[in-house]
């Protein structure tokens, strides 16, 4: 036998998945808003932890940057 286990972030996105098919009416507003502004929930999904470190880090190194040169 088989089990099929699936990771944490496979079980978040598998019931986002079922909630939008469930109700697509009622998530129309939040659909129109996501493609204006972006997910920041898929954002970090598709980078995972190492992405999203870098992404922290380079923004820290940015601000400190510009604090550096321009102020």
């Amino acid at each position: 036998m088989q089990e099929n286990k699936e990771t944490p972030e496979q079980k978040r996105d598998r019931l986002r998945q079922q909630e939008l098919k469930g109700n697509p009416t009622g998530n129309l507003n939040d659909v129109f808003n996501r493609a204006n502004n972006g997910s920041l929930v898929d954002l970090v999904n598709s980078l995972g932890w190492k992405g999203t470190g870098i992404l922290i880090l380079v923004l820290i190194l940015g601000t400190i940057i510009y604090s550096v040169f321009f102020r």
